[in-house]
């Protein structure tokens, strides 16, 4: 069989066998699929040899670019030792060293480590953790959570519970817990109606309300620190989280930061609660901890909230929680060297020239006729298209402008995945300023193109 018959049965069996996630079916079997095989630092290479620019990271995880040699070698040099273990009454050397080396760089408080594989498991276990907390604090009440409009913190039950994006979420609502619900920070759409220059944040009012009414129901807040990424990239204003951290504290709640999208440099920081200086009772992470390599999470937390799970084994106050792959060895060995590339490269402050390039670039972009606004933090951007930038009339959702714009993209080798209106850049934060300016150039060509 010849390469270019390999690639028609890949593209047949692809549509044949495969259901791809957060994907319309009918509209990807008409298509013909890109299928990569290949990558090299910020890009992806198709079986036809055709390359792009990934500019989301493959799916917001990869920081240190593909293929990259000291994570390669450390995965290589764990597969000659084991490739796993359970952690279910066993160790191993990888975990302890990867829980010792996020509990050193993770906010002050955080002490100890539990692993799991994806964001969403991560954000189940701080759920159940919180929950159990109380529970074992003799306070039986506290079974519910507050969370945010537009948040997103995952696709598993108790996740989607928490979570607030109607589009992914409403569908599944008879089979969701109830939780109360604060306003989204999202200046730009402001559910409260108010303008960011003189609002007093308004939303954290709103936030206190439900507190003050319902505090001795509730057994965290959970958050996605500075961004909500999956809701549109939408930035909270300065001291929004610090804010979000005052009030838990007044009201005796716990804070669970889901820092799963935005940790590990994605902001310009190791973690988005470092640009307030807050530490959260629980943290969430996921996504980048590997590099981009393999799947692991860990929700890491306090000795006040491990201690209380301390006990006789027949007091049961176990946390009854696990995944086959808990703290695989492969992943921790991938995940330590990211960290020490963050060191040996100096990673954080050689990518701050590269942050204000970007966010000059995004300053001209606004200038666009149909860009109502383009936000970021640090490398996580968000550029919200309109109708009309006067009213901020939004594009029908039938008519697929952000894909309009990922589309004409593609054509001109640049990868991206938009959420609505809303154009989603998240490269590599490895990328150099010649490629990110060669990205940001075929953004801006892609959005007047599709809109004109």
């Amino acid at each position: 069989m010849g390469i270019i018959e390999e690639n028609k049965k890949f593209a047949e069996d692809d549509r044949k066998y495969i259901w791809h996630p957060f994907t319309q079916m009918r509209d990807w079997e008409k298509e013909e699929p890109v299928i990569i095989e290949d990558g090299r630092g910020v890009f992806l290479k198709d079986v036809y040899g055709r390359w792009y620019i990934d500019g989301v990271s493959s799916m917001w995880a990869n920081i240190h670019g593909h293929r990259n040699k000291e994570i390669n070698e450390a995965i290589s040099l764990q597969l000659n030792k084991i490739a796993h273990s359970t952690l279910l009454g066993l160790s191993n050397p990888p975990a302890i060293k990867l829980a010792e080396a996020l509990v050193e760089i993770t906010p002050e408080g955080l002490e100890k480590v539990f692993y799991s594989d994806n964001g969403s498991t991560a954000v189940e276990v701080a759920l159940k953790m919180a929950f159990q907390y109380w529970q074992h604090k003799g306070e039986h009440n506290r079974t519910r959570f507050l969370s945010l409009n537009n948040a997103y913190h995952g696709d598993t039950i108790g996740a989607v519970s928490v979570g607030g994006v109607n589009t992914f979420h409403k569908v599944f609502s008879p089979l969701l817990f109830k939780t109360y619900k604060a306003p989204s920070p999202y200046c730009y759409r402001c559910e409260l109606g108010l303008n960011k220059e003189d609002c007093a944040l308004a939303c954290l009012e709103r936030m206190e309300e439900i507190l003050k009414e319902h505090s001795d129901e509730i057994a965290a807040v959970i958050i996605e620190p500075l961004v909500q990424a999956a809701g549109g990239m939408i930035v909270s204003p300065d001291g929004y989280l610090s804010g979000v951290r005052e009030l838990c504290n007044r009201y005796d709640v716990l804070l669970i930061a889901d820092e799963v999208a935005t940790g590990f440099g994605r902001t310009g920081k190791m973690f988005a609660c470092e640009h307030e200086g807050i530490s959260p009772d629980i943290m969430c992470v996921s996504k980048g901890i590997t590099g981009g390599y393999l799947p692991l999470a860990a929700t890491i937390t306090t000795d006040k909230i491990y201690d209380t799970f301390l006990g006789e084994y027949k007091d049961l106050k176990t946390f009854f929680h696990g995944h086959t792959y808990t703290g695989n060895p492969l992943c921790c060995a991938a995940a330590i060297a990211s960290l020490e590339i963050f060191k040996r490269h100096k990673t954080l402050e050689s990518m701050q020239k590269n942050i204000k390039l970007l966010e000059e670039r995004l300053r001209q972009m606004e200038g666009l006729p149909h860009v109502g606004g383009a936000r970021n933090k640090g490398f996580m951007v968000g550029i919200e298209l309109v109708r009309d930038k006067q009213t901020r009339e939004p594009y029908p959702f039938e008519e697929k402008m952000g894909w309009k714009v990922a589309n004409r993209a593609m054509a001109m080798g640049l990868f991206i995945r938009p959420l609505g209106n809303v154009v989603v850049l998240m490269p590599p934060i490895s990328i150099t300023d010649k490629e990110l300016k060669s990205l940001l150039d075929i953004v801006e060509a892609s959005i007047i193109i599709a809109v004109s």
